[in-house]
């Protein structure tokens, strides 16, 4: 029957109860960006050891996240098409050897060509692991788990730059590659071993790929939640891009400062996914998403008032408010995250696939943004005036593009009827 997990009766709620389960969609999110963080404290001894310039040191970084755009869009359709399970375990055995390349890379050319595959074979987790939840929750616990993953995951980024730093220091930057190595296997061996084929089954006749991305296109609320969750991500990456200039250019401070200050936003959208997880359950994610668009919205209008004021131009103030913002972005991340990928459920993995690639590709293109706009100016007002501009967008998207719930779940019944009908023909 259409809508069903590919798995005997009952299996479903035990794959949902399980603690396992639960653990390697943490890790299987994780690998890939703690990976990307782990390398960025020896990213001066790359630039010394091959003797090139810090820039092009910084292209293992920046391939690297372009590497994990393009697996987005590639390995979330895969995953609808042939199984959850084998593109994991493709996508890992690319990120292993990979990595294996990068310990034995004789120069930097080598070693950004091996990060970039690095990149799109690990960042499948990060894209399965969201279809992987739609496909054993049901719709309204999805935002909760995504919280509960995240929540997770951000610990592990938080620690990742540190636990890089002391690895290279000890050992040297190539044992940071080994320790990699080591995660993508004991993560594909808990792949094989512990988790089980979850992918849902389709109906006869029902188009696959083509008719996934044409249902999902014409839903009028996947492309406003999706819009919406793409957006909310874009206020995280232009913040940071234009932060550096503003805390140690304009404000003078140390870069090591800035640090400890921007670290202060990421505890904040981690207890923004902790509040999520808990409220979750027992509110609807339209609701959740506009408690996060308003505290959104009044920490943004709140660091506007303090630019004009000239308050914020010290970091206690700018960074205080910008926790409002990232507390109220968690909600609205994974709500509207459970949202897209709620529309055509056994669609979940192109849907994810889809919303990865926008985020991380305008992503890149908002860092930039937000980097000039801290750059070439001598306060605060031009980056919060855009961090405003994008929340505002970002609530539109849930203004006049998100039909309301029954419309909401009228395209689901609908979608489900017109698979229904075609597997009968």
């Amino acid at each position: 029957m259409h809508g069903m997990i590919s798995q005997p009766p009952g299996t479903a709620t035990n794959i949902a109860t399980s603690r396992v389960v639960l653990l390697l969609l943490v890790v299987m999110t994780g690998i890939a960006p703690i990976s990307l963080y782990i390398l960025v404290p020896a990213l001066p001894v790359l630039a010394t050891t091959f003797d090139r310039d810090i820039s092009i040191a910084q292209m293992t970084v920046s391939l690297y996240m372009v590497g994990i755009a393009l697996s987005q869009l590639t390995m979330g359709p895969l995953s609808d098409k042939f199984g959850r399970r084998p593109v994991l375990l493709g996508g890992l055995a690319l990120m292993v050897a990979a990595s294996v390349a990068c310990i034995f890379a004789q120069d930097l050319p080598q070693l950004i060509a091996a990060r970039f595959f690095q990149a799109l074979g690990g960042a499948s987790g990060m894209v399965i692991s969201r279809a992987i939840i739609r496909d054993i929750y049901e719709r309204d616990r999805v935002a909760s788990m995504i919280s509960l993953v995240v929540a997770a995951l951000m610990i592990g980024q938080m620690v990742s730059p540190l636990t890089g730093g002391l690895i290279e220091t000890a050992f040297g930057w190539r044992a940071i590659f080994y320790a990699v190595t080591f995660g993508a296997v004991a993560v594909a061996i808990g792949i094989a071993i512990a988790l089980p084929e979850t992918r849902r089954d389709r109906a006869v006749g029902s188009g696959g790929f083509r008719s996934d991305v044409g249902t999902l296109i014409k839903s009028r609320a996947f492309i406003g939640y999706v819009m919406c969750q793409v957006l909310a991500s874009q206020i995280i990456f232009t913040f940071a891009g234009g932060g550096p200039y503003i805390v140690v250019t304009q404000m003078g401070r140390t870069g090591a400062e800035y640090g400890a200050w921007f670290a202060t936003t990421g505890f904040a959208y981690l207890v923004g996914n902790l509040l999520c997880v808990r409220f979750a359950p027992r509110h609807s994610l339209e609701k959740l998403i506009w408690f996060g668009l308003a505290l959104q919205l009044c920490g943004s209008l709140l660091n506007l008032i303090w630019s004009f004021t000239g308050w914020n131009e010290v970091p206690a103030w700018l960074f205080g408010t910008q926790m409002i913002v990232m507390v109220g972005n968690a909600f609205v991340m994974a709500n509207s995250a459970a949202g897209a990928i709620s529309i055509r459920p056994e669609a979940a993995g192109t849907a994810s696939g889809a919303m990865g690639f926008l985020q991380q590709g305008i992503g890149a293109l908002m860092s930039q943004f937000g980097a000039y706009l801290g750059g070439h100016s001598a306060t605060t007002l031009p980056l919060t005036s855009a961090v405003l501009a994008v929340s505002l967008l970002c609530a539109c998207m849930m203004i006049f593009v998100v039909p309301r719930r029954e419309l909401v779940v009228s395209e689901e019944l609908i979608g489900q009827a017109e698979e229904e009908e075609s597997g009968m023909m």
